[in-house]
């Protein structure tokens, strides 16, 4: 299914540096939207699956989509106030010459029987913008498709990247 989506993301100056932050909202209860974002059955339906134990402050974390070779991610979780704040950190290598931190923010309000869900990632290399942009994009669409009823194998991502690397090279620029 090709579609057109839409760019969301801004940047947003936080008091530990710069971050792309993207907003959607549920029709539905804080509690179940947490669930979405941290159980493992539910993680898997539109972006991934954590192993460890999370009391032990780190979680390993594998993205199912993003074709083979993708080996699995330790993440520190920084912060866990359920249901409303959850921040984690890992470091990695962006790709084969850049080590990148990612640090991400969720957080979750809910008013008159809506979610809000409120992703941000520090951008420490605004040159990621271009290509991270359009995947966290695409990943909290498919997170909406699945929590809607809808199907999140029906979001492809070539619908998203290059589309909307402009309106993130735009915002580092």
């Amino acid at each position: 299914m090709s579609t057109s989506p839409t760019a969301t993301g801004r940047n947003e100056r936080r008091g530990d540096g710069t971050y792309i932050v993207l907003t959607r909202t549920f029709r539905a209860p804080i509690e179940d939207v947490w669930a979405a974002i941290t159980e493992p059955e539910r993680l898997a339906r539109w972006i991934g699956r954590w192993t460890g134990d999370p009391a032990q402050g780190t979680v390993r974390f594998e993205m199912l989509f993003e074709g083979e070779g993708v080996e699995p991610e330790e993440y520190t979780i920084d912060a866990c106030d359920a249901p409303a704040r959850l921040e984690l950190t890992s470091r990695t290598a962006y790709d084969e010459q850049t080590p990148a931190t990612w640090h991400l923010q969720l957080d979750l309000t809910e008013a008159d029987g809506v979610t809000t869900l409120t992703f941000a990632q520090s951008m420490d290399d605004p040159a990621m913008a271009e290509n991270v942009g359009p995947g966290w994009e695409y990943y909290l669409d498919r997170l909406v498709a699945a929590e809607t009823g809808g199907d999140p194998e029906a979001i492809d991502f070539a619908d998203y990247y290059p589309a909307l690397a402009g309106h993130y090279r735009a915002l580092s620029g």
